[in-house]
């Protein structure tokens, strides 16, 4: 019988993810925020920054969540989740949407995923789990058309496999796409030289982080 190895570092909170995320999204930048995870980044724009979110159901100047009660159900994400709306805000058809999307007006687009590959490859869509219910949404259109992809993720699944890997096993979403990856354990650049860590939970070390990823990485 395997003893339980207690972990001495400290994993970050969903909110100190999408905090991490919100910090590196810069000054004027027009961003979609997929579904799940990545919403929560709406609630940590620093105060004073403007950045213009974007939701594929056809919403621009999306604000943080709205308070409890005070939700608005005409006024909602692509995940069905009560939005709010910043002055000069908009929304308009899905077709519009898209062709924002396509059309290469987003600086970044924030997704989940299953799986992210070293070299970018993105899967979040499916797991070819036969019982699995397929989610295609706009993460097609949003991991080419975006500038950037970031990927906000568990760095492992309930089984402790690493969601970062050598190669997807998962139908892909898209093909090197992937610039930078934000999980409860690191935040990781994919570059054409390898997966940078730029940097880590508390009290995690590099090795150790290398030991639960498995794929090669080194310091930024």
């Amino acid at each position: 019988m395997n003893a339980i190895v207690k972990e001495t570092f400290k994993r970050r909170t969903r909110d100190e993810m999408a905090a991490c995320v919100a910090r590196d999204i810069p000054e004027g930048a027009y961003v979609n925020l997929g579904i799940g995870l990545p919403t929560l980044v709406a609630n940590h724009l620093p105060k004073g920054r403007e950045v213009f979110l974007h939701s594929e159901n056809g919403i621009l100047g999306m604000g943080p969540a709205p308070a409890k009660g005070e939700e608005d159900w005409d006024l909602i994400n692509a995940g069905k989740q009560p939005v709010t709306l910043l002055t000069g805000g908009a929304y308009f058809h899905h077709a519009d949407s898209f062709a924002m999307m396509r059309g290469g007006h987003l600086d970044i687009c924030v997704l989940g995923a299953f799986q992210v590959a070293a070299n970018g490859d993105l899967a979040n869509w499916h797991t070819g789990a036969p019982d699995a219910i397929p989610a295609v949404g706009g993460a097609m259109d949003l991991a080419v058309g975006a500038k950037r992809t970031f990927v906000m993720m568990e760095h492992q699944t309930k089984a402790g496999e690493s969601k970062i890997v050598a190669q997807c096993s998962y139908p892909l979403t898209g093909v090197a796409c992937v610039r930078r990856v934000y999980t409860d354990l690191a935040t990781i650049d994919i570059t054409a030289a390898g997966l940078k860590v730029l940097d880590m939970a508390e009290g995690l070390t590099l090795a150790e982080l290398q030991h639960i990823t498995g794929v090669p990485l080194q310091a930024a």
